[in-house]
This record gives C-alpha cells, sequence and structure tokens, in this order.
C-alpha cells in the first residue's frame, strides 16, 4: 500500500486555543489506545439542553475515534453529582468534563482529578476557585445583560420583577448580576421576589400560581435557568393572565412552544452541543499533549497555553427566529425537543 501523508487538521476557535492535531493514518490506524474514553458529568441527563450536550459530545467522539459518555443523575441533585464523580474516577478516565451544580462542594473532586493526572476542564457551570484547567460556556454576566435588556425594553423602563433561580450555581449568579446592573440604568424597575427552585419545575409552578392567586404587583418573570419559565407561562395561561413580560432561559421544547403562542416573550439561547464538542476536543489534546505540571495555576500565566475561558456564545431567540432555531437544532441533534 502506497503510503499516505500524515494530515493535521487545524481548528481555531476564535481564541488562543491553539491547534487541535487530529492525525489522521493512511491504513487506518489511531492515535488513541482503546483504553482511553471521556466523560462529561452533566447536572440532569434528562433535561434536552444535556441531551444536546450528549449529541455535541458524541460527535466530536466519532470524529476523533474515542470513546465519550455522559453521565450524571436524572435530576438536579449536587450530592448525586458528587457521587457520580467519585464514580467516574474509579473508572479510571482518560479525561472528564463537568457542569458543577455546586462550585464549592465539588472543588474537592476537580482538584483531585488534577491530583492524579487527569485534566478537568468545566463547562456550563464553573468551579473558579478549583484547579480545572479552564471553563467552556456562556459568559453568563453578558447573557444577563442580554435579557436585562430585553425585559426593560419590555417593560419600558419600570415595573416589578420576580427572578427564578437557584443562588448556589454560580453561572446564575453571574447571569441575576447583569440583570441587575442593566436594571439600576432604569430606577422604575425593581426586583420584588427571588424564588429559588432548588431544581424542582413545581416550586416554579406553584410560587407563580401563588403570585397570581393573591394579585401579587409582579409585571415581569425572568428565569436564569431552563425548567421554570415553561412552568410559570403555565400558569399566566391557565389564569388567562396576559400583558406579563417573560424572558426565559435555554431551548426546552416547551420554552419554545410558549414563545410560539406568546406567552413567553424571548429566550436566552446557550450552545451546550458546541461546548460538549470543544470541550471533548480540548481534553484529547490535553491528554495527548500533557500540561507539565498539571495542577500549575494556568489562568494566571501569561504564557499558558490554553485560555481561561472559551466563550461559546448565546443569542435570543422570539417569535420571528423560534422556527427556524428548531429547524437548525433538528437537523444537528437528529432528535425534536433539544
Amino acid at each position: 500500500m502506497k503510503r499516505k501523508t500524515l494530515i493535521f487538521k487545524k481548528s481555531l476557535l476564535g481564541l488562543s486555543l491553539g491547534a487541535i492535531l487530529l492525525p489522521v493514518l493512511g491504513c487506518g490506524g489511531s492515535p488513541h489506545s482503546p483504553e482511553e474514553k471521556y466523560y462529561l458529568i452533566a447536572t440532569n441527563i434528562k433535561l434536552p439542553y444535556w441531551q444536546a450536550a450528549g449529541a455535541g459530545l458524541l460527535k466530536a467522539a466519532g470524529q476523533l475515534q474515542v470513546k465519550a459518555e455522559m453521565v450524571g443523575p436524572d435530576t438536579y441533585d449536587a450530592k448525586a453529582e458528587h457521587e457520580e464523580f467519585q464514580s467516574v474516577l474509579s473508572k479510571k478516565p482518560t479525561g472528564i468534563l463537568i457542569s458543577a451544580a455546586d462550585s464549592t462542594s465539588l472543588k474537592p473532586d476537580i482538584d483531585g482529578a488534577i491530583a492524579r493526572g487527569i485534566p478537568v476542564i468545566t463547562m456550563d457551570s464553573d468551579s473558579p476557585d478549583s484547579k480545572r484547567l479552564f471553563f467552556i460556556g456562556t459568559d453568563n454576566y453578558k447573557a444577563g445583560t442580554m435579557g436585562g435588556k430585553l425585559a426593560a425594553k419590555l417593560l419600558d423602563g419600570k415595573g416589578n420583577v420576580a427572578v427564578y433561580t437557584m443562588p448556589e450555581q454560580a453561572n446564575l449568579k453571574d447571569r441575576l448580576r447583569g440583570y441587575k446592573d442593566v436594571f439600576a440604568e432604569h430606577p422604575g424597575i425593581k426586583i420584588t421576589d427571588t424564588v429559588d427552585i432548588k431544581g424542582d419545575p413545581r416550586i416554579a409552578f406553584d410560587s407563580t400560581m401563588a403570585m397570581i392567586e393573591k394579585g401579587a404587583k409582579v409585571d415581569a418573570f425572568v428565569c436564569l435557568e431552563a425548567i421554570a419559565c415553561p412552568e410559570i407561562a403555565d400558569v399566566l395561561d391557565r389564569k388567562n393572565v396576559h400583558g406579563k413580560v417573560v424572558v426565559a432561559m435555554d431551548t426546552d421544547q416547551r420554552t419554545l412552544d410558549w414563545i410560539q403562542k406568546g406567552m413567553i416573550a424571548a429566550t436566552i439561547a446557550q450552545k451546550p452541543y458546541a461546548m460538549a464538542a470543544v470541550g471533548l476536543k480540548q481534553l484529547d489534546d490535553l491528554y495527548h499533549h500533557p500540561l507539565a505540571p498539571l495542577d500549575s495555576n494556568w489562568s494566571e500565566n501569561p504564557f499558558s497555553p490554553i485560555p481561561s475561558f472559551v466563550d461559546t456564545g448565546a443569542t435570543l431567540v422570539d417569535k420571528s427566529n423560534a422556527a427556524a432555531f428548531i429547524a437548525a437544532r433538528d437537523s444537528n441533534t437528529g432528535k425534536k425537543g433539544q
């Protein structure tokens, strides 16, 4: 057989990520060993958001010819995610992607993996005080300002706002900070209620129902995570309440349905598919071209070969572009409801 030249594919991520080298050997060989396996540990694998991330993970794994698996609890449960992390460690993973449900409690897990020479990258929700190598995801402060500007415009600069969140998540804190900074420019807008939904959509539903039934003066509902706003829209629809501003997060199918029905004004769409795909490629590169020492403070090293943060971007989805978004989603994931 005539020997083919080694080909290198170069992927520039718009940041100083360096080259991701993907050798393709002429005789069908692979630079990877059968023992290599990467894991994505998610906060709630049943959510469409994480199913989209899983699709991105598997797409990248196929391109790289490596094994990869998404694991994690099927409800929001920080303790269960910690237990899943320990289970993954026992399997001697090649590298780990993780979305930190609780950045503080997962810090020892992440630091322990790094100490064992296992590269760890956070995605979606960061653990900035850990020794994770870097973070891939949305600029959550920017996402908050994006939603805040829309809410302020739709409220015409005045009104009471109820916010739905999970306060322990670092990414949601950053989104809330973005909203608050925008609202500070509009003295007529006040956050009058903050609801900790604890990862449970029933809390969002019941809290909204209670507000509506007692006649609370709420002009806008803002969701910093994916599961609350479909419940809010459901309550408003059941109670025949119109004229409220509802700004959602992420692209759950129910959220998109309520946008098309006019009950949710818009949602901020993240890119979990890209987060997982980029994350796996970076883990693979870090495994085959390891940093030394792995536990160095790379984020503060001016000559670090890796970034501190990779922003995968976010965009607004409203009634004008929801159908186009759904078509693109289905084409890329092969599934509806992502």
